[in-house]
């Protein structure tokens, strides 16, 4: 970008000067014109707080917290170096920080800002939060903050290493991270600013986000039909039981044939060791069987597996696997294969 003086003789080119040559300081100087007149980054933002680092053990701050009239929490990072410095990777962590905020705790940061900036004790926080947000008195506060950060990114420019990952970033449903480049010109002892919205194109922001959202929503799509849901009844004696979903098809399979006499050791060899733990001695309690799996197998993932519904035999605990997926009618068809006698087949349900 270039900008030209327009004078009788023609064009005269402009070149940009820098914060430092200027003397203009980075939270001194921007940050508090940022501050004071935040509409020249967005129209619809409303700053919440300066050098916010209200989590435990914050030993680093947001140059500037803001809200939008979504109900969106904005992280503004300022930088007035050419290249951002990180500035994305720091906003990022910043984002997941404020991310839990309630509206409770985004009123009391509000206040303390107002008090700071105005003076004014008897500030209501709360009225100018809702008349913001257009939103009516008796609204449900959790409803009034959304889950989504928004960044916004301010300095002299940006490095190719900063932009790749936010055009990388902003490709994911619920990522909005803008690039503000910043660029002094001194013109006859006046200093001006240019601020161009550089990522993404402000033409093209809208475009971008349905882009995301079109894209998210078929592989959502693609998920689901891609997705076999069949469900089984499991056969005993003869009569058919509710059917059930592949993981509890297993197990209730299983319980069945112990119920009957099938022995769990031999069950544990047709279904694979890494499908059914064992540990030493009789465990019923959940968390009892989480310590006992979690001492014997270090590596286990306690998420995947029927804790809660152990097996007992010899003295041992059995805890079953809940991740069948493809394998889970062969599982049952070896499973009353081997054991015959017991009267317990399957079915696959009629959807």
């Amino acid at each position: 970008m270039a900008l030209y003086e327009l004078t009788r003789d023609g064009l005269n080119l402009r070149t940009p000067a820098s914060f430092a040559t200027l003397a203009l300081r980075e939270r001194q100087d921007l940050q508090r014109l940022l501050r004071n007149d935040i509409t020249v980054l967005d129209a619809e933002l409303l700053v919440l707080a300066e050098e916010f680092g209200n989590w435990q053990d914050a030993r680093r701050r947001v140059d500037l917290l803001a809200l939008d009239k979504d109900g969106r929490l904005v992280v503004i990072e300022l930088k007035r170096t050419d290249d951002a410095g990180h500035a994305e990777l720091q906003a990022l962590r910043y984002a997941a920080m404020v991310s839990p905020m309630t509206f409770e705790q985004v009123v009391d940061t509000y206040a303390a800002h107002l008090q700071l900036h105005r003076g004014e004790d008897d500030v209501d926080a709360r009225a100018e939060l809702l008349a913001f947000l257009d939103a009516d008195p008796d609204a449900d506060p959790e409803e009034l903050i959304a889950s989504d950060v928004r960044i916004v990114l301010v300095a002299a420019g940006f490095d190719r290493e900063v932009t790749t990952t936010v055009l990388w970033l902003n490709g994911f449903e619920g990522i909005d991270i803008r690039c503000v480049r910043l660029i002094p010109y001194e013109l006859d002892g006046r200093v001006l600013l240019d601020l161009q919205q550089v990522i993404p194109l402000p033409e093209a922001a809208d475009f971008q986000v349905q882009l995301r959202r079109k894209d998210a929503e078929r592989k959502r799509a693609r998920r689901t039909s891609t997705r076999d849901l069949t469900r089984y009844h499991i056969v005993v004696d003869g009569t058919v039981l509710p059917d059930e979903n592949k993981r509890n098809a297993v197990r209730v399979m299983i319980e069945q044939l112990v119920d009957r006499g099938a022995d769990l050791p031999t069950i544990r060899a047709i279904v694979g060791a890494g499908k059914m733990l064992t540990v030493e001695g009789l465990h019923d309690d959940g968390d009892e069987v989480e310590r006992a799996i979690v001492a014997a197998y270090p590596r286990a993932r306690l998420r995947r597996l029927f804790t809660e519904q152990p097996f007992h035999q010899d003295g041992q605990s059995y805890v079953l696997s809940k991740m069948w997926g493809a394998q889970t009618e062969r599982t049952l068809a070896a499973l009353s294969g081997r054991f015959p006698d017991s009267q317990v087949a399957f079915r696959t349900a009629v959807s």
